[in-house]
């Protein structure tokens, strides 16, 4: 019988079609490749495609997502792997301290770990790469002087911004929801904190699944569009206060901590759809006073029982949570094939010099974009 990941590897095309191509052109032949990613089946389709371009690939996970199916498939499959899963932040700086002792030439990085190690560890070598996420490219922008090479921001791309953020993390945080929970959404008061592409998203899903949805933006222009859009959009504390279900999306720390203990409706459940698990402050709630005591179900759920009685859930300990437990699935296999696409483009952009150091941490290149949106439609999915 087949695998997941070998079902997902027949059904990322465009990842396919690339491979075929690199088999010829080895875009990447005498390079080592370092990566921090979501170690899961779509991933594994990323790497092996790298893989066939010629490129030596040195990977490990991020925090509390690694799945230990695609560790050993990549493993067999000739690439090296360090470390496992871990929700041990130092545990994981270590695996990451391990990657770039390889001295990788090109980073594919996911938070921008990788990136930030280098600028505090440098080595010659490193002719650049490309940063996943939005959350990475906040935390990378303030160092272009240090870096001074091109780094490529994926989700800065008009695809990754309507295809996955937009429509597939929204479809995946509805799945996970209730998946997990497998609790009802129909009339549920839903407050969504973020309103960019992945916000935008959740908070459709949600309406569409009947759900009464309001969202919490810090940025007056995002909550004049998401009024526009159709939803509530009440102050803070009221938001949090109504809400049988809270889902973070920002990107930013601290979203939801101990402070907001007294204003948590009885029964809320608290869930962090971010890159990083510091959106909620699971371990400073969870700590607090008030809890009198501590329950975990076998599903990743947190419940904590305050003195007041009122109960409040936390799924996954705040980490991202559509690619959590129980048979964590994450983002639809077209949407991260269209993104992955784009990956393996810029990192070959990079390695054959097409771009330079003008291109430290900016969005994809207009050609790059054309040409995997065409790639895309010609497929005709």
């Amino acid at each position: 019988m087949k695998t997941r990941i070998e079902w997902v590897c027949e059904n990322t095309r465009l990842l396919g079609a690339i491979a075929e191509e690199f088999r010829q052109s080895r875009p990447f032949a005498g390079k080592t490749i370092g990566t921090g990613i979501h170690l899961e089946p779509k991933t594994v389709s990323l790497l092996l495609t790298l893989q066939s371009g010629g490129a030596r690939v040195v990977s490990t996970g991020n925090l509390n997502t690694t799945q230990q199916e695609a560790v050993e498939y990549l493993k067999a499959s000739g690439l090296t792997v360090i470390g496992g899963a871990t929700r041990d932040l130092n545990e994981h700086r270590g695996f990451l301290t391990a990657v770039l002792a390889e001295k990788p030439d090109l980073l594919l990085d996911n938070g921008g770990d990788l990136f930030d190690l280098f600028r505090r560890h440098r080595y010659p070598g490193l002719m650049g790469g490309t940063e996943e996420t939005t959350s990475g490219r906040m935390r990378l922008e303030p160092l272009r002087e240090e870096l001074r090479m091109p780094i490529l921001v994926i989700n800065d791309s008009p695809i990754k911004q309507f295809a996955e953020n937009e429509h597939a993390v929204g479809q995946s945080v509805l799945e996970s929801y209730i998946r997990i929970t497998n609790r009802v959404t129909n009339g549920q008061r839903v407050t969504v904190f973020g309103y960019g592409a992945c916000g935008r998203g959740v908070a459709a899903n949600f309406k569409n699944a009947r759900a009464k949805v309001s969202v919490v933006d810090r940025d007056p222009l995002k909550r004049l569009q998401a009024h526009l859009d159709g939803y509530d959009t009440p102050l803070r504390k009221a938001a949090i206060s109504s809400a049988d279900l809270i889902i973070t999306v920002t990107g930013a720390s601290g979203i939801l901590g101990a402070e907001d203990l007294p204003h948590f409706k009885h029964g809320v459940i608290l869930a962090n759809a971010g890159h990083f698990p510091i959106e909620i402050e699971a371990e400073a709630i969870a700590a607090s006073e008030s809890v009198c005591e501590r329950s975990r179900f076998s599903d990743g759920i947190k419940t904590l029982r305050l003195r007041d009685s009122r109960r409040i859930h936390i799924i996954a300990q705040g980490h991202v949570f559509n690619l959590a437990r129980p048979r964590p699935m994450g983002n639809s296999i077209e949407s991260m094939d269209l993104g992955f696409a784009l990956q393996a483009r810029c990192l070959e952009a990079v390695a054959l010099g097409n771009v330079g150091e003008r291109h430290c941490v900016v969005p994809v290149p207009r050609d790059i974009d054309e040409r995997v949106a065409s790639a895309y439609l010609g497929l005709r999915y």
